[in-house]
């Protein structure tokens, strides 16, 4: 393979990884923001909890959402 192939495939494969990283925080961002706005609208602990787990939702990521903003 030529040198500017191999260098344009390891540019790719670094913009691939970027891009699945920036999915990966802005996914967990918005999981954070969803657990945070099921407690808000919950009536009780235990209605939070079973909401949370319907929704495969993280009640600790729900925490963290403030700082995300």
């Amino acid at each position: 393979m030529p040198p500017a192939r191999h260098m344009s495939l390891i540019h790719e494969q670094n913009e691939f990884a970027e891009a699945r990283a920036a999915e990966k925080v802005e996914t967990a961002r918005q999981s954070a923001i969803a657990a945070r706005t099921v407690a808000s609208h919950s009536e009780n602990a235990d209605d939070c909890q079973s909401l949370l787990a319907m929704l495969g939702l993280d009640a600790l990521a729900g925490k963290h959402a403030k700082s995300m903003r």
